[in-house]
This record gives C-alpha cells, sequence and structure tokens, in this order.
C-alpha cells in the first residue's frame, strides 16, 4: 500500500493546541501517518454552548472520516468533555480523548494528593477531570479553574511576551493558595506555554500534560488490535494539516512546535471538503 493511502489516526481540536498530542504521536509512534483537523476559525471551545462544540465536534469527524481511519483522537479538552460519548457511538473506528489518561497521570504523579485542574469555561463546567479523577481515588482533593485567558493567548501566538507572563500569572493566581503539589493543563493548549506556567506555579508542582498518556494509550490499543504500523520505513507516512483559520499562521506554529516542515490546508469542516488544495 502507497504510505499516502494507509490508514491514519485522525486528530481534531479546537485550534493548535492538539499539535502537543500530535508530537507525542509522532514521537511514540513514528510509524503512523497522521491527519489533523485544527478548527481556529471558531476557536475557542469554551466559552460556547456544549450543543454547540458537539456540533463543531461531529462536523469535523465527518470531515476526518473521508479519510481512511484507523483511530480517532479528540485532542480537545472540551470536545472531549462533551462529545467523546456521542462521537464513540457513531464512528466505527476506536475514539480516545485526552481526560481520561490525564487524571491518570496525575494520580500517579501527586504526592499529597492534592491535584489542580485548569482548563477552560467548558471543561470545568462540565465536571469532567473532577469525575475522572475521584472514580480513580475518591479521596484525592480536587480543586478546578477556568482560564479562558489563556487559549487567545496561544492561538495569538504571544507565549513568550511579558504580557502573557502578567495575563498568566493573574489567571492562575486563584488556584495558587489551594496548594497543589500537581496541575493538570485540562487544555491541549496549555503545554504551548508550559515554561511559563512552571514559573508561575512554582517548582513544587508538577504539570501534567495528558498528550503523552494519551499517546501511549493510543499505542497500546493499535497494537492490541494489530494495527500498529511499522516502524521500519524507507520514507515517513504522509502526515495531512488542515486548518479552517489562516494555513500559514497555523503552518508556523506547528512547524514549531513538532520541529519539521509541515503542509497546511484550508478547510471548512462544516463542508466536508477542502476549500482550496
Amino acid at each position: 500500500m502507497n504510505r499516502d493511502d494507509q490508514p491514519a489516526v485522525g486528530i481534531l481540536d479546537s485550534g493548535v493546541g492538539g499539535l502537543t498530542v500530535a508530537k507525542e504521536v509522532l514521537r511514540q509512534l513514528p510509524g503512523e501517518r497522521i491527519i489533523y483537523f485544527g478548527d481556529t476559525s471558531r476557536c475557542p471551545y469554551g466559552p460556547r454552548p456544549g450543543e454547540e462544540v458537539l456540533r463543531f465536534t461531529l462536523e469535523i469527524v465527518r470531515f476526518l472520516e473521508q479519510f481512511p481511519l484507523k483511530a480517532l483522537v479528540i485532542a480537545c479538552n472540551t470536545a472531549t468533555a462533551v462529545a467523546v460519548d456521542v462521537v464513540r457511538k457513531r464512528t466505527a473506528v476506536p475514539v480516545l480523548g485526552v481526560i481520561e489518561p490525564g487524571a491518570r497521570a496525575a494520580i500517579q504523579s501527586t504526592r499529597q494528593g492534592r491535584i489542580g485542574v485548569i482548563g477552560t469555561q467548558g471543561t470545568v463546567r462540565s465536571g469532567a477531570y473532577e469525575k475522572a479523577l475521584k472514580r480513580l481515588n475518591p479521596g484525592l482533593f480536587v480543586v478546578s479553574h477556568a482560564c479562558p485567558a489563556l487559549v487567545p493567548l496561544v492561538e495569538s501566538d504571544c507565549g513568550g511576551t511579558e504580557e502573557a507572563r502578567r495575563v498568566v500569572e493573574s489567571s492562575l493566581e486563584p488556584l495558587k493558595k489551594h496548594d497543589v503539589d500537581t496541575l493538570i493543563l485540562g487544555c491541549t493548549h496549555y503545554p504551548l506555554i508550559a515554561d511559563l506556567i512552571g514559573e508561575v506555579m512554582g517548582e513544587g508542582v508538577q504539570l501534567i500534560s495528558s498528550a503523552e498518556e494519551t499517546a501511549r494509550e493510543l499505542k497500546t490499543l493499535l497494537e492490541g488490535r494489530n494495527l500498529l504500523s511499522s516502524e521500519g520505513t524507507d520514507r515517513p507516512a504522509a502526515h495531512r494539516f488542515f486548518t479552517s483559520g489562516d494555513p500559514d499562521f497555523f503552518r508556523r506554529i506547528a512547524e514549531r512546535w513538532l520541529g519539521c516542515s509541515v503542509q497546511v490546508i484550508r478547510a471548512a469542516a462544516e463542508t466536508s471538503v477542502p476549500t482550496s488544495l
């Protein structure tokens, strides 16, 4: 089979945040082909009503189903909280979210059982992390805090500015009084500014990104179904990246984060066809 036609891992996100998951998939599963859709024109999802997030997510799933898929990763915490169960019922391939893997990683990390969660309004409002954490360990102390200013900060690619530091400090101040030892970055955008978040929270707080655990779970799933692609290939898989927003802006962030050259195509998920090729 031509590698351009091999079944792929579909990854969807509200914008560039899911690239943190894509990076881990590329690292842990180098033989896999990725087809990514970032809905940057409608980002952020966090402030939107749940039914709108569900509709957007299903539109992107329908877009990705144009391609041969072996698995689908909802690399957006808000979309995972709202839509993962519905997508699993409507999709023939296995579907992974990012909340359960992140919760497991946090429990493995915490020393004192005090876990903080930061995320979008939608993720925090859903209580999805608290439910996942308490299901695994009812004795945990869990505090969640919505940080609506952080996704626009990442999507504007301004993470290295002094203004960014002020925004992060202001966003995290209410959480610091709770003396957590572990902080779940409950939005896949946040690892893109993890250094800044770590500086503000202090050395004693372990930051948890669900990306690494999600990629590990994906690998286990594909191995169990005998779907894992061979890593010993002469030519890298032909990854494809789509965005509903500015492809040049998306490409700059993607190449910096992934460390490789990528081609990005502008597409409209609701029409299920690329608007340009």
